[in-house]
């Protein structure tokens, strides 16, 4: 079985679908190749850029599969479960690991507001019913959930829950979840604009979403932070904050829908609910990225730099 490192660029990939809202498995792996081409560290299959919401665990499976198939010897496969009750999230869990995924990332339940002792516990059962190393998903701004230092604090005695992708938007919270539990967990940064930040501040990785659309820029930002690089880094992060921005925005999936098909990465097509952007919104979207296209840096050579845990 492949270790998963838990260090480096993750991208959260979005779903690629035809027209009529069916998966584009050939459109999905484009870009995933694409992303390892550029130096990516593993994937993130059917998270909330994933449009997840809309995502039947059969296709879940197929996108896994598929990867699995073209990538599985070069990047790290990580399968997204967002369920709703304890038992949907540890059958997902198990299917997942028959099929060869690599590793999963977990939400706490949804669509329930539960207690800190109920989220211990869903991610107790969820841990328990797999082999597989497992990275949970903080994200408070999102989904009114927090998981506490507390909450970390109780699953410790689980070897497989390994990593944190860390979404509450506070640096600060790199630095106390280090002085809480050292190298215990994995960090990932969640929020593109604040990756640089934590990344500083000792963060392992970047589960990225900008990256489905600029991965050679996304990669450079981390692999330069990492070996001290910063003044080149940080370079290209400023550059491309004004789009890291389209990030945290609740049309997150649209805007970097529309960024990928700007740089050849994919296309727009999305799942109801959500519709493409229209009017003045996506004029917007395309101004500020034909605007970063435009003063698109020349990258140093990064694909060299090696990264120590």
């Amino acid at each position: 079985m492949r270790k998963v490192s838990w260090q480096g660029v993750y991208p959260a990939v979005t779903t690629k679908f035809h027209e009529d809202g069916s998966l584009d498995i050939p459109g999905f792996i484009r870009n995933v190749v694409a992303q390892a081409d550029a130096g990516i560290d593993g994937i993130v299959i059917g998270g909330s850029l994933g449009e997840s919401s809309t995502l039947t665990h059969e296709d879940r499976l197929a996108l896994l599969h598929a990867s699995l198939e073209q990538l599985g010897d070069r990047i790290d496969i990580i399968l997204n479960i967002a369920e709703g009750s304890t038992r949907a999230a540890c059958a997902l869990a198990s299917k997942a690991e028959a099929a060869g995924a690599h590793g999963l990332m977990l939400l706490p339940p949804m669509m329930y507001k539960p207690t800190d002792q109920e989220v211990a516990d869903f991610f107790a059962a969820v841990a328990e019913s797999t082999t597989l190393p497992i990275m949970l998903y903080n994200n408070p701004v999102d989904y009114k959930i927090e998981v506490t230092l507390d909450i970390l604090d109780q699953l410790q005695g689980h070897a497989n829950i390994q990593a944190i992708k860390e979404s509450t938007r506070d640096i600060s919270n790199v630095t106390r979840l280090r002085n809480r539990f050292g190298q215990r967990y994995k960090i990932l940064c969640g929020v593109d604009t604040i990756a640089m930040e934590e990344l500083v501040m000792g963060a392992d990785g970047w589960v990225a979403g900008l990256v489905d659309a600029f991965p050679a820029e996304t990669v450079a930002i981390y692999r330069l932070t990492k070996v001290g690089r910063l003044d080149e880094a940080r370079a290209i992060y400023r550059w491309f904050m004004p789009i890291l921005e389209l990030d945290i925005d609740p049309q997150l999936v649209q805007n970097i829908k529309l960024a990928e098909v700007m740089t050849g990465l994919g296309t727009e097509h999305v799942r109801a609910p959500r519709a493409k952007l229209t009017g003045a919104r996506r004029a917007e979207v395309i101004k500020i990225l034909e605007d970063g296209l435009a003063k698109r840096p020349t990258l140093p050579e990064y694909l060299h730099l090696e990264v120590t845990a």
